[in-house]
């Protein structure tokens, strides 16, 4: 019983060790903000863990991308210049090519941030600025199939559950 209760509040080097689910290798992610920094550290993020990452500065080239180049997760800002990331969301949800592709939000706006929980409008998930390297990877972990392959419509917490069960012998 006492390891369980360490897995089940992990702090410390115990969190290290906890094994990660990762996407495949070359995974294609998209990354929609008018924020440079937020692009790059995202985008540096990703390429570490060895994704290939698009990057567009405003939802209009984000759409195009998202349509033209097949990317696999989408992190939406939704605070940009233009088309907001809710109007992009909603495109995205419209159009045949885009509408399956897992999409998590991401807000440093707290107004924004409350309008999403109101209207969680066909998003997969939703990220607050500022946000760290674990919750980055904790989110698309969260966003996994069984091939390790994001997809939308996955709820949170549901790819962890399932491993507890396979490993439970369940």
């Amino acid at each position: 019983p006492a390891p369980v209760a360490a897995e089940a509040s992990p702090s410390g080097p115990e969190r290290r060790e906890k094994m990660r689910l990762n996407a495949r290798p070359g995974t294609r992610m998209l990354v929609i903000d008018d924020s440079a920094t937020i692009v790059a550290l995202l985008s540096r993020m990703l390429r570490q863990n060895g994704y290939t990452v698009l990057e567009a500065e405003d939802a209009e080239k984000g759409l195009e991308i998202a349509r033209t180049q097949a990317p696999e997760l989408i992190f939406l800002d939704i605070v940009l210049p233009g088309m907001d990331g809710f109007n992009a969301l909603r495109t995205l949800r419209r159009d045949p090519i885009t509408k399956h592709l897992p999409i998590i939000m991401i807000s440093g706006n707290a107004q924004a941030t409350e309008q999403f929980y109101v209207q969680r409008i066909g998003a997969d998930d939703f990220m607050k600025k500022p946000f760290s390297r674990a919750e980055v990877f904790m989110r698309i972990e969260a966003l996994l199939d069984a091939e390790n392959i994001p997809r939308h419509g996955a709820k949170p917490g549901t790819r962890a559950e399932a491993a507890a069960a396979d490993a439970a012998g369940g």
